[in-house]
């Protein structure tokens, strides 16, 4: 299900990422969160109990947008621009135990 439709911009050249392991799209200048949401994807579950997060502030102030990449790095979705073959996760990579499984329903 597609929570967002881009509406413009949308003559910019392809990037090829990963989210969560699979493949997805996003164009070339979109940040992290825009590729989230426009390939249906909530940002991640929050830390502190259930419930899916979507960013907050959309300007890097609020921390709610953190996500990480395989090497376990984080960064922020809505100031970090989308790179050919990156592969976020919505969840860190030692995940843990009380997080549900990628897909979940929240």
């Amino acid at each position: 299900m597609t929570q967002f439709v881009r509406l413009s911009g949308t003559g910019r050249p392809a990037v090829a990422i990963h989210i969560d392991g699979a493949p997805a799209s996003a164009l070339s200048g979109d940040t992290v969160l825009t590729a989230l949401l426009v390939n249906g994807r909530r940002v991640r579950e929050g830390e502190f109990g259930e419930g899916p997060r979507a960013g907050f502030c959309a300007m890097g102030a609020c921390q709610d947008c953190w996500v990480f990449l395989e090497d376990g790095s984080r960064l922020r979705a809505c100031t970090t621009p989308v790179a050919e073959g990156m592969h976020v996760l919505t969840r860190p990579p030692a995940l843990p135990a009380h997080w549900p499984a990628p897909g979940a329903a929240p």
